[in-house]
């Protein structure tokens, strides 16, 4: 048995048997691992984005949003780098049912229908994989998440009246430092195949276009945005156009957030006809799957998240959450496809 010898991750192991609430997360491209372990367990919604500390929401808007304060917490960091890297191949397989295939490819059709029918233009749509696993260590399985997924904001959270959660996200719902603003509208998805020079087909590049389209409509405001940009996060690649422009009194963090939340790239276009149609015709309740997770107003900078590529951890199994988005062109077999892709992300640190 491995012996934990770093007092960081010993804190995060002493939380959970404590069972009191905490995050620990690294962002993008750095080394240092951050914490937020609140000192009882009580239980704190948002308000009006003003407060300081880690926001953890849904991915309905009209549901609370829940904060770990800063007032209410202790804050611990380290740097966490390791050599060691995962075989690339290798990773748990989980037998796919005839039936959720099934199940999930007549949800695209139908969604691929309100499209042709409606004026939406967008729809994502997601599915929940349970999978047993008992005996989870969250510590290596964290761990693991730092080491394979450089380029993402990787986590874990608890509460103890929530429950528990971790994940590797690429997409940043929003950066705000001293007032400036930026955020990203990310979409499209293929399998990283060791080169960022490919091709797109134009059902990725609509769906792309909207995402910006969107938001730009949304900001109302005087923004820069960027050409549209090949990433790549963890096993898959996206197209990405940054997006960013200035707050104000009339144009508050709030506000920002409220225009922002659900992104297109998470529920559609527009995005209350897609919403509703996401409630009524996925069948299970996303939680915090494609809601947004981050450092809010900590030292005048808020780095919000959206909460893709994750899982949340059950007693003695883990829900998997995986989608895409959804236009007319789709092809519901290659959607299938593409959430069996991201599901991977996830996948590869259980093996």
């Amino acid at each position: 048995m491995k012996i934990e010898t770093n007092p960081f991750f010993n804190k995060i192991t002493e939380a959970l048997k404590d069972e009191l609430p905490f995050v620990a997360y690294r962002h993008p491209e750095t080394d240092t691992v951050k914490g937020i372990f609140q000192k009882n367990d009580d239980l704190h919604y948002m308000s009006d984005f003003s407060e300081s500390g880690f926001v953890f929401a849904p991915f309905d808007d009209n549901k609370p949003s829940i904060l770990f304060p800063l007032t209410a917490s202790a804050i611990f960091e380290t740097n966490f780098s390791d050599v060691y890297t995962m075989d690339g191949d290798k990773h748990l397989q989980w037998s796919v049912s005839e039936d959720s295939k099934t199940t999930h490819i007549n949800l695209v059709q139908k969604g691929i229908d309100l499209l042709k029918t409606t004026d939406t233009k967008k729809v994502v749509l997601s599915r929940k994989k349970i999978i047993e696993y008992p005996d989870l260590n969250v510590i290596e399985t964290f761990k693991k998440l730092l080491i394979n997924y450089t380029n993402a904001m990787v986590y874990v959270w608890f509460h103890p009246k929530v429950g528990l959660w971790m994940g590797a996200s690429p997409e940043i719902l929003l950066k705000v430092q001293n007032n400036l603003f930026k955020t990203m509208a990310l979409a499209g998805t293929q399998t990283y195949q060791g080169s960022l020079e490919v091709v797109w087909q134009q059902k990725e590049k609509q769906e792309q276009q909207f995402v910006t389209d969107y938001i730009v409509e949304k900001l109302h405001k005087d923004i820069i945005v960027s050409d549209a940009k090949t990433v790549k996060a963890g096993s898959l690649i996206h197209l990405c156009t940054s997006i960013s422009g200035k707050l104000s009194e009339e144009f508050t963090l709030f506000k920002l957030i409220n225009l922002l939340h659900p992104t297109p790239a998470v529920c559609g276009l527009p995005k209350d006809e897609a919403k509703t149609f996401i409630l009524k015709n996925e069948g299970y309740d996303r939680e915090f799957y494609t809601g947004f997770l981050g450092e809010l107003n900590i030292d005048r900078t808020s780095n919000l998240f959206v909460n893709l590529r994750c899982m949340q951890v059950l007693s003695k199994e883990l829900a998997l959450y995986i989608g895409g988005g959804i236009t007319r062109d789709s092809n519901p077999q290659k959607e299938w496809e593409e959430t069996v892709a991201k599901s991977k992300v996830m996948l590869k640190v259980l093996g």
